[in-house]
């Protein structure tokens, strides 16, 4: 791997000597959507006369430097009319570009899918761009938009269960991918424990996967990036929009504060399902039920600023709350469990020249959960938080066409809080002993090259380095078989362990022809901040840990190559991708760990391996009526642990063999919009037992190998139908509305959501004798199917 990290930094040199030929002249500026002004991530700008182009990067922005002389650029954009500019280039040039639906000319019209060839021309490989109209046109479960179930739908993405928003991406764990909105980390993407995501739809601008080759300008997790972008508010005019569906309703509301120099966005979301039976409950059989509650809400807002050409502001929030109450009708007993998200993120754009861009950005986080229960006059608190303030600064530098460097740092402070526990019984107290927050600081530097050797092979090489400091103050008590023996204590500032590496990060594309490429890429990272968890996603009551002396940083190293080829003017594009990929320093709870809020929990993990392989295959319609994918994955993942199934190689919970999704979407005329998915997926695994035997007239089992049993296949038809409602007569205002009918499990399919064991049988032996355990007892799995076939309705409405 060192040989691997120091070829890198030859080709460093290689392509700073290309730079040396400085063209002329630059022409550069922003692209933007001309109905509300919002930038466009992504953007291509071709130069027709050269066959070679850039995009715009997060940001909207563009730079080429050409030699002198007369162009043709080519601006196209997913969903947007192609638009033609014709340039005369003898000086420095800031040309900014307003992008319509229309335009003048009419055999420029020309809609496209995706950016032309960017399938084969890049060196992305398992990058997947989702729009929030691909989202939007796909069926929903309870009517409930949400972009972590589409990413499920492509291959390498497994869902963590039935109707959940957790994933796994190429056998990693749920904490080893970095979930973004708006540059912030999201420590718990999920509402409803998983079953919605915390991403309202109507507030997401830009969604974009990476599953594969993570370029070096993101790290800390070592098996995917989902970086997910809110919108900048319509910058021409006041917009509204909303939906009202079975469980939940939102509203967002954006407009310009000074029009074409700031505008804003707030996007609100809540269910509501407990006001609907907060009358109910009490009458439902002796009003057992009532002063029971759940529901959740969340709010996105954002403003921008733009000072001018050069400098613009944005500052960004999130802010989302799940809240479950119970309580029995004589108030004996009482729980209220809050939990959710909250972010902050401060950006500010400069362009120091028509080459060099930055953002700075300033980030704070905070994941928290806490859990309050009372009997009689018992009472307990429970509770657990990571915060996060984090400041990171990126600089886009484009010397050459074809040729984009970036490179900035990143630090964050990051603070965890363990289970904290603490009650009261009568008129005694109590709290946990092993309640001290950890403390550890975290940083990076980062370097990438995307260049163009010739023209059939573009390399887009990196290297990051990573530093992790974990810091006092902090103390934590030494048991030895439950008996305290000894304290350590660690003052405020005092390195406790230090851990660092470099990253290395390579990908490479080779041109077969103008239809095809062949990519490979290879990828080095480290993650320092950790979740365990015995379920099979993320649930609020997880516990982050940072890396200790006990927890050792995780490691994971992949490797792919892949071949990609469109079709029919790229209207199909297909790709094959293999992948293997190693992990070190996996950590899971030991065998016989018993949860004890008493002692620190790195204390009951194990530590071990993994690896995962695999195979992608993914055809894609992407322009016309008709649009959708197919992607079939075939994968294995395994892990070995010396303290788990005998220290023997075991597959993990998450393998699954196979896994089919088939998406289709299609627009029948003006009014009428069709969409179906189906999936099918191998069975989850699980430990389940083997046998049992009765002592002393209690059930005793006897557990088979970690991960033995295979749940049954899951499979599903999804069904969306979308009627747009016309006004018969022209308004004022221009209002848009649909109705949209979603049907989850069509053809009711019984997925399994848990298995339980149901033990049967006769005793032949007495019971306090020898053969007490002595008859035929047998005992089976069972079943519970959570989601029968579901319809849903929604009225979602625009003006």
């Amino acid at each position: 791997m060192k040989s691997f990290a120091f070829s890198l930094l030859f080709l460093f040199p290689f392509s700073f000597l290309q730079a040396q030929t400085a063209a002329k002249y630059t022409v550069s500026g922003y692209i933007k959507d001309a109905t509300n002004g919002e930038s466009l991530m992504g953007a291509s700008v071709y130069v027709t006369e050269l066959n070679k182009g850039t995009n715009t990067n997060d940001y909207g922005f563009y730079s080429l430097t050409l030699p002198a002389g007369n162009y043709t650029l080519r601006i196209s954009y997913v969903g947007f009319a192609v638009q033609t500019k014709t340039l005369e280039l003898n000086k420095d040039t800031r040309l900014n570009i307003e992008m319509g639906s229309t335009v003048q000319e009419v055999q420029e019209v020309v809609i496209t899918g995706e950016r032309k060839g960017e399938n084969v021309e890049s060196t992305d490989m398992g990058k997947q761009e989702i729009t929030i109209e691909q989202a939007k046109s796909l069926p929903a479960l309870l009517g409930e938009v949400d972009v972590l179930k589409v990413i499920q739908l492509l291959p390498g993405i497994q869902a963590a269960g039935e109707g959940n928003s957790g994933f796994y991406v190429r056998g990693g764990g749920p904490d080893q991918n970095l979930v973004l909105l708006d540059g912030a980390v999201v420590y718990n993407t999920g509402h409803l424990f998983g079953f919605f995501s915390v991403f309202n739809s109507d507030a997401i601008k830009n969604t974009t996967v990476i599953k594969g080759g993570m370029p070096a300008n993101y790290g800390g997790r070592i098996s995917s990036v989902l970086d997910i972008s809110m919108k900048e508010g319509n910058m021409k005019k006041w917009n509204v929009e909303g939906g009202i569906g079975l469980i939940s309703s939102r509203l967002t509301i954006q407009g310009p504060i000074k029009k074409d120099k700031c505008s804003f966005i707030v996007s609100a979301r809540r269910t509501y399902i407990d006001l609907l039976l907060r009358p109910i409950l009490p009458k439902i059989g002796n009003g057992e039920f009532a002063g029971n509650e759940y529901y959740f809400y969340d709010i996105n807002a954002k403003i921008n600023y733009r000072i001018n050409d050069r400098d613009r502001l944005y500052l960004s929030g999130y802010f989302g709350r799940d809240v479950f109450n119970f309580g029995d009708p004589g108030g004996n007993f009482k729980l209220n469990f809050p939990w959710g998200n909250a972010t902050a993120t401060l950006r500010w754009n400069h362009l120091f020249n028509d080459r060099l861009f930055m953002n700075f950005q300033l980030i704070y986080n905070d994941f928290g959960f806490k859990a309050n229960t009372s009997f009689q006059d018992i009472k307990f608190s429970l509770n657990s938080s990571v915060r996060e303030a984090t400041a990171k600064m990126d600089f886009d530098y484009s010397p050459l066409l074809g040729h984009i460097m970036q490179f900035g740092w990143q630090y964050n402070f990051h603070v965890f809080t363990p289970y904290q526990a603490s009650g009261s019984a009568g008129d005694v107290n109590f709290k946990t002993t092993n309640q001290d927050k950890k403390f550890a600081h975290e940083t990076a530097l980062y370097f990438l090259d995307d260049f163009e050797v010739n023209s059939r092979i573009k390399i887009n090489a990196g290297l990051r380095a990573s530093l992790f400091n974990f810091m006092g103050p902090f103390s934590k008590i030494v048991f030895d078989g439950g008996r305290a023996i000894d304290t350590l204590d660690y003052k405020p500032g005092e390195h406790i362990q230090t851990y660092w590496g470099l990253e290395p990060r390579l990908a490479m594309r080779v041109k077969v022809d103008k239809e095809s490429s062949v990519k490979i890429g290879a990828t080095m990272n480290q993650q320092y901040i950790h979740l365990v968890s015995s379920s099979t996603t993320t649930l609020p009551i997880d516990l982050w840990v940072p890396s200790t002396k006990t927890v050792k940083p995780q490691i994971g190293v992949q490797a792919a190559i892949g071949y990609f080829r469109n079709f029919k003017d790229d209207m199909i594009e297909t790709s094959v991708e293999v992948y293997y990929k190693h992990l070190w320093n996996q950590i899971e709870y030991g065998e016989s760990a018993v949860g004890n809020i008493t002692v620190d929990v790195e204390d009951l993990f194990t530590f071990g391996s993994g690896y995962s392989t695999g195979a992608e295959f993914f055809v894609k319609k992407a322009k016309g009526k008709w649009t959708g994918w197919i992607g079939y994955t075939l994968a294995w993942t395994w892990r070995k642990f010396p303290q788990i199934n005998d220290g023997k190689v075991f597959l993990a919970r998450y393998d699954r063999r196979h896994d089919i999704s088939i998406v289709n979407m299609y627009e029948i005329n003006k009014h009428w919009k069709v969409s179906a998915t189906w999936v099918f997926a191998t069975g989850q695994r699980t430990t389940l037992p083997v046998s049992f035997f009765l002592h002393e007239g209690d059930v005793h089992y006897v557990y088979g190998k970690r991960n033995w049993y295979r749940l049954p296949p899951y499979h599903r038809l999804d069904l969306g139908f979308t009627y747009v409602i016309i006004p018969k007569k022209k308004r004022k205002i221009d209002f848009y509305s649909d109705i949209t009918v979603s049907v989850y499990n069509a053809y009711n399919r019984m997925n399994p959501y848990f298995i339980y064991i149901d033990p049967k049988g006769s005793i032949g032996g007495t019971a306090g004798t020898e053969d007490e355990d002595k008859g035929e007892l047998k005992f089976r799995a069972k079943q519970v199917s959570l989601f029968p076939i579901l319809p849903s309705v929604t009225w979602n409405f625009k003006f």
